[in-house]
């Protein structure tokens, strides 16, 4: 057993309060005695369960708010709440037969619970709920996820901002990884001399300070706890072919070599129009600048920048010279904003130079194209439409090259993006207008910097394995990981060949192998949860993603039929996803007025679903336009005592994440 600490709970914001006055009612006696942070990871499947307790101490009832952040790649599984010895049970069920059972409860003044999104990496689970005097609540909140592989490593980051001091303060996750643990380390931005010796690194991490350990001066309320909690490691990769793992009839398949770095040719699309005026265009240049410096000598590269008119740097692209190097810098250094956007030409432009430098051999024949955009606004000169604009930059790119698309601020159409890119074996990616954007957009270049293969495909037997998730990949970059995982028809792993195949450096790669299937109850004998269904629920897991990744572009018969086979998956395993909702309901009594109901949802896949949703949650009263405007009395990070906002308050693009609830 290897442990590590706040493991898969990324981003966690933990649900505590603090004392604060309630206007006329006084201080709030709303006590939060435990909260606890329960982790295991599986073979990089965590699975995470968050409990919080708090106690009424007034002679009045009190509506409190359980909120949590959690990570925006996860599903919720399960949500429960235990109010005066009941306990209410979430069910996941199709979104709008949920939502209709959720409004008719709001409609005669039950409680109710939403999730948004909130932030770069997370989202926030909230529930509010009406507590009688002198008396106990209990949340119990789980969520699955799996983890990737990001420049050689698996972080996992919580949050921790209590803002007060926790009787039972307790984070733990353990780690089981067959493969062995080539490295772990944790470290935290708030852990002092005193603090550090609670944190364990060895086969089990953990942190658990007594309220004295947390108390930021002697006699004195404030605690020392305000910061992120970083645990990161890596497993032991002993051959090419990766590691294979099955139980109870699921397999999955790990693939990440040690390879030779492929050349590559990347020309960087610069949005330079006057919306990217300020400290959006000096960001800009100071990335530029660091990453040019990163360009290693045997890529080749170009600069496009574009507001009305397109212009480049030079004509084709360059080698990564020190002269021409210091020479594109001196270029970036005299960039200023501009004019409108013209998305179109300019990555036409940069798809037309890497073709040309093809057709007349300038670039080594096995070299890794890519054009990397970076835009902050939407088009408004040129072809203006975006479904044009796709179109024309995938016919020109013709599966040939990978466009990767950075969205500068909250302006930008992410969606347009994140289609655009996914459409041509790329990503996109959100930068956030803050501090660290130039840390955000360098960290970006790093993950794509390094191609050690291209066009890698994972074959296993037709007659053995069915069910099988994407096994076909346009590229792996070092330092991240491809995964794979399928059903197996029988147990009979005698036949059971798999072999992996792509373009290297100087020839193609080829390794095959016969797989034999570890015995986890040698591995890990006294242990529960990493048996049974783990390797099925990641399987699903994945297969859910991908679903709904290729929901979002085909022809209209496609759509359906993935939104089709994801909405069951989603229901089969009990996943929150963009297609699912779960609604808590009290268990049936003779007083049905009581009943509580929690509807929590991703956003859905169509915008309209999102804002006909009810915005009131109040346990006793009708919702109206007044309630609406009430903003949130804090009583602390993780409990207020009144309305959340609308949805649309809180986040202004929630199609652009994955997550929210209402």
């Amino acid at each position: 057993t290897v442990g590590c600490s706040p493991a898969a709970a990324v981003g966690l914001r933990l649900p505590l309060a603090e004392q604060l006055s309630l206007g006329s009612s006084g201080h709030l006696q709303v006590e939060v005695y435990s909260v606890t942070v329960d982790c295991t990871v599986t073979s990089r499947f965590a699975h995470t369960v968050m409990t919080s307790k708090a106690f009424n101490k007034a002679n009045s009832s009190q509506e409190i708010f359980f909120e949590v952040e959690l990570p925006k790649t996860a599903f919720i599984t399960n949500f429960s709440m235990e109010i005066e010895g009941q306990v209410y049970v979430g069910e996941v069920k199709e979104k709008e037969k949920a939502k209709k059972q959720y409004e008719k409860a709001v409609s005669s003044g039950q409680t109710a619970g939403l999730v948004k999104a909130s932030g770069r990496k997370m989202e926030k689970f909230s529930v509010s709920v009406n507590i009688a005097a002198e008396s106990n609540v209990t949340f119990v909140l789980t969520y699955e996820e799996l983890l990737q592989r990001k420049l050689g490593r698996y972080e996992l980051l919580t949050r921790v901002k209590p803002k007060t001091l926790v009787q039972d303060f307790q984070i733990v996750t353990n780690i089981y990884e067959p493969q062995g643990i080539s490295y772990v380390d944790a470290h935290a931005t708030f852990l002092s001399n005193e603090l550090l010796p609670l944190v364990e690194k060895t086969a089990h991490i953990s942190f658990s300070p007594t309220m004295e350990q947390q108390r930021k001066c002697p006699g004195c309320d404030g605690t020392l706890i305000d910061g992120d909690f970083i645990v990161s490691y890596d497993v032991k990769r002993e051959k090419n072919l990766g590691d294979i793992q099955i139980v109870n009839g699921y397999f999955v398949h790990f693939f990440a070599p040690e390879l030779p770095k492929l050349p590559k040719n990347v020309v960087f699309v610069i949005d330079t129009s006057s919306s990217m005026r300020g400290r959006k265009m000096e960001q800009t240049r100071d990335a530029m600048l660091a990453i040019l410096q990163q360009v290693h000598e045997d890529d080749h590269f170009a600069i496009v920048r574009f507001d009305t008119v397109i212009e480049t740097w030079k004509d084709s692209l360059t080698k990564a010279t020190k002269e021409n190097i210091t020479e594109a810098m001196d270029y970036i250094r005299r960039l200023y904003s501009r004019g409108w956007t013209n998305i179109n030409d300019a990555v036409l432009t940069a798809v037309n130079m890497l073709v040309k430098d093809r057709q007349m051999e300038r670039l080594p024949e096995r070299s890794a194209d890519m054009i990397i955009l970076l835009t902050d606004g939407m088009p408004s000169v040129g072809v203006s439409n975006i479904g044009k604009i796709q179109e024309n930059v995938l016919t020109a790119i013709g599966g040939n090259m990978s466009l990767y698309c950075l969205g500068f601020g909250n302006d930008v159409d992410y969606s347009f993006l994140d289609v655009m890119s996914r459409q041509n074996k790329g990503l996109a990616r959100r930068i956030f207008e803050a501090s660290d954007a130039v840390a955000q957009l360098q960290g970006f270049y790093d993950e794509v910097a390094s191609p050690l293969l291209l066009e890698v495909d994972m074959h296993y037997p037709d007659n053995a394995v069915d069910s099988l998730t994407t096994s076909h990949f346009s590229q792996l970059f070092n330092g991240t990981e491809i995964v794979v995982a399928g059903h197996l028809m029988d147990n009979d792993l005698d036949n059971f060949l798999v072999e992996v195949v792509g373009q290297g450096l100087e020839e193609d790669f080829r390794v095959q192998g016969q797989v034999s299937a570890a015995d986890w109850d040698v591995f890990y004998p006294d242990e529960e949860y990493i048996f049974g269904d783990f390797t099925e629920r990641l399987w699903a897991y994945l297969t859910i993603q991908q679903l709904l990744e290729k929901s979002k572009s085909g022809t209209p018969d496609e759509k359906a039929n993935t939104t089709a086979k994801a909405l069951d998956m989603s229901l089969q395993y009990s996943f929150v996803t963009p297609l699912t909702s779960m609604v808590v309901t009290k268990p049936e009594t003779e007083d049905s007025t009581k009943a509580i109901y929690v509807h929590c949802e991703r956003p859905s896949l169509n915008r309209g679903v999102l804002r006909s949703l009810p915005r009131r949650l109040n346990a006793h009263s009708h919702p109206g336009p007044s309630d609406l405007r009430n903003s949130h009395d804090r009583v602390g990070p993780g409990f207020t005592t009144s309305s959340p906002e609308t949805l649309a308050d809180w986040d202004p693009h929630p199609l652009s994440h994955l997550g929210s609830c209402d």
